[in-house]
């Protein structure tokens, strides 16, 4: 990929060119690396890349399962420690080099060249499954045009309800038989959903046109894609708070239970939900970041989108509990009314003991009252005919709040309460979608922006590339609109992408604190930004983040081995969900998706010493940056960076060879002299 170099010119011919003396710098170059048009541009695909669906449905699943306001505290601990410092370093490393994730770790050290493919391999994984839900949300969206809503009431057969519905939901019943038709499980494969088939095409058209001119057509449709599910959030929020049962909800979802703070598992899940949430190790980051100019503070962009990151999530746990306190409240309500109507039919027809509720007055007896009234006097009764229930307003809040169950059952349900309500369902799938696609364009960019930095013949030929690789990715892809596809997007989300990025992320933070050295990095960033950084991110960076991401890494290992692989299956016949473990086919699969994912690593290292004892491999010894092989867009001479702190005429090591010539990865960058 590298050419030889020209002649170097003599020594003090060498020097003038070096400290930019007397001289005037030409820039000659093939290509030039594209760049965004403006800041506000970066920003919002920054945050629109890290912003996802998880943050909506993941987020505050988690809040509620481990102890509300307790997990957000340790959420808040792990982001500072760990998320932070992290995030800044690919921020750093891909704007300093301006180079993809195999450019940039490359150029740290040649042997490394794996981890960038690695992340580009687990970007390809997530485009697959990450796309269907975009198409499942074009779906419902669509499905939204029309009072009533399709899922809001059961469909008939012959004379009656449909039996799987009525002994559901509607929600339900609407999502696993209307919009997936799915199996009873992932060894029943199916036909294919031909109407899903046609959204996940219409999710890839989107994609593709969103990236055609790269980030100069992805940067203007962030100032959408971006923003209005900020929109979208506000509207639900004012309108949730207002709704009855929205206190009761948001305050069960943020009352804190410390004790959770014992639990490994506890910690797991956060420390993974903060390095998911960030987008750290799928090379995103450093793509984007990659075509910001070198003067850029990346610094404070790191605090400012994992800020923002961390607030959205919150705003969305606000209106997921808000919402659902509501749904929880009328459900529970209606339980009460049903209860105290059979109690006074049963005092018509049967003997009954003096009740300490007044049966005849349905209106004065509050849910809190029921639940007095059972927990004393109601679960002792048995009244033959009648079903005397409990009416729970926390045990309806646990049901349903966890990623797709969440998005496409508990919350369409909710809405079918509200007024309006295909006006509500057709902004919060719209916001889904929005959600969904600025992430994509996000994934997409950390597997095209390396590949063609790497590759003259596919740089040549982007759009067509571009094209290319979503037309692979929805003909792969048409494994998940199967009618079992909703089991392979699950095996795909839990396994193809944690490990192999937990990996990774070690291998970066490894190479740049230990490989090239945390003070090196530290100097090289001091004169890219103009100013000493604070000396805590050496620590960091050397010691706490790679123990927590080993730690990690071994937290989910052992899960993996001490719990047998399970999803989660709709049984027809029962109308209910339950846990099935994976067959053997299937356990051979997701292995193979994680060996895949992470092969590249050990691949690339052997490469590189393969060809090291062929003698066709540079040396490394010193782990210095190779020069990039890009320029800004402003075409900054040389002569005006600030000089590095081994004098003040020398430069970066980052910088310090662009002043002779260049030719890597098919881009020239030759920079001649000439008298004034």
């Amino acid at each position: 990929m590298t050419s030889e170099k020209p002649p170097l010119p003599a020594d003090g011919e060498q020097n003038e060119a070096e400290l930019g003396l007397g001289v005037e710098q030409e820039v000659v170059m093939e290509t030039a690396r594209d760049g965004w048009d403006s800041k506000v541009e970066y920003f919002l695909a920054q945050v629109g890349f890290s912003v996802g669906l998880g943050n909506v449905w993941r987020f505050p699943y988690l809040c509620h399962q481990n102890g509300g306001g307790a997990f957000i505290l340790l959420y808040v601990l792990l982001m500072g420690l760990v998320g932070v410092p992290l995030f800044f370093l690919e921020l750093a490393a891909g704007q300093s080099i301006r180079q993809g994730s195999i450019g940039v770790w490359r150029h740290i050290s040649p042997k490394l060249v794996g981890i960038g493919y690695s992340s580009c391999v687990v970007c390809f994984f997530v485009a697959l499954y990450y796309n269907v839900i975009i198409g499942w949300s074009i779906f419902y969206m669509g499905s939204s045009f029309q009072y009533p809503l399709p899922w809001e009431n059961c469909p008939t057969e012959g004379n009656g309800t449909v039996k799987e519905c009525a002994a559901s939901s509607p929600t339900a019943y609407f999502w696993y038989r209307k919009a997936l038709d799915i199996t009873d499980s992932i060894d029943e494969t199916g036909e294919f959903n031909y109407i899903i088939t046609g959204c996940l095409l219409a999710a890839w058209v989107i994609v593709c046109l969103g990236m055609y001119k790269g980030i100069k057509s992805t940067g203007k449709v962030m100032y959408f894609s971006s923003v209005f599910p900020y929109v979208v959030l506000l509207c639900f929020l004012i309108r949730g708070v207002t709704l009855d049962g929205a206190s009761e909800g948001i305050k069960f979802m943020f009352y804190p239970r410390l004790e959770i703070w014992g639990d490994v598992q506890v910690w797991r899940q956060a420390a993974t939900q903060v390095f998911f949430a960030l987008g750290l190790g799928f090379g995103s980051v450093i793509a984007y970041s990659s075509y910001n100019p070198r003067n850029n503070n990346c610094h404070r962009d790191a605090f400012t989108v994992s800020g923002v990151n961390f607030m959205t999530s919150v705003l969305a746990t606000l209106v997921v509990f808000a919402v659902l306190g509501f749904r929880a409240k009328t459900i529970a309500t209606e339980c009460v009314k049903r209860n105290v109507k059979d109690l006074f039919k049963a005092g018509h027809s049967t003997s009954l003991p003096d009740l300490l509720i007044n049966v005849s007055d349905v209106e004065s007896i509050t849910l809190d009252k029921y639940e007095e009234w059972y927990r004393i006097q109601g679960q002792q009764l048995n009244i033959p005919g009648y079903n005397i229930t409990a009416c729970s307003l926390e045990e309806e809040l646990k049901q349903g709040v966890e990623g797709t169950g969440l998005a496409f059952i508990a919350f369409t349900e909710a809405m079918t309460l509200f007024p309006g309500s295909p006006f509500w369902s057709v902004l919060f799938f719209l916001m889904l979608l929005n959600l969904g696609l600025s992430t994509m364009f996000g994934t997409m960019a950390g597997i095209l922006t390396p590949l063609t930095d790497t590759f003259k013949t596919l740089r040549k030929h982007k759009l067509l590339f571009t094209m290319c690789s979503c037309a692979v990715g929805f003909l792969i892809g048409l494994m998940f609109t199967q009618r079992c596809g909703n089991y392979f997007v699950t095996m795909f989300d839990d396994y193809s992408a944690t490990l192999p990025l937990i990996i990774v992320v070690i291998f970066q933070t490894l190479s740049v604190a230990w490989v090239y050295g945390a003070d090196r990095f530290l100097e090289d960033l001091k004169r890219m930004l103009g100013r000493p950084l604070p000396v805590v991110y050496k620590y960091l960076w050397k010691y706490v983040c790679p123990v927590a991401m080993l730690g990690l890494l071994g937290a989910s290992l052992l899960k993996m081995i001490l719990e047998h692989p399970t999803y989660t299956a709709w049984n027809r016949e029962k109308a209910s969900k339950e846990v099935l473990p994976y067959p053997g086919w299937a356990i051979a699969v997701l292995s193979t998706l994680i060996c895949v994912a992470f092969l590249p690593v050990p691949i690339g290292y052997i490469h590189f010493f393969l060809l090291e004892r062929l003698g066709q491999s540079p040396q490394d010894a010193e782990a210095r940056y190779v020069p990039c092989a890009t320029t800004d867009m402003d075409l900054t001479p040389l002569s005006t960076l600030p000089p590095s702190g081994d004098g003040p005429n020398s430069f970066s090591p980052l910088l310090q060879e662009n002043n002779d010539y260049h030719l890597q990865n098919g881009h020239i960058e030759h920079f001649e002299s000439s008298a004034l």
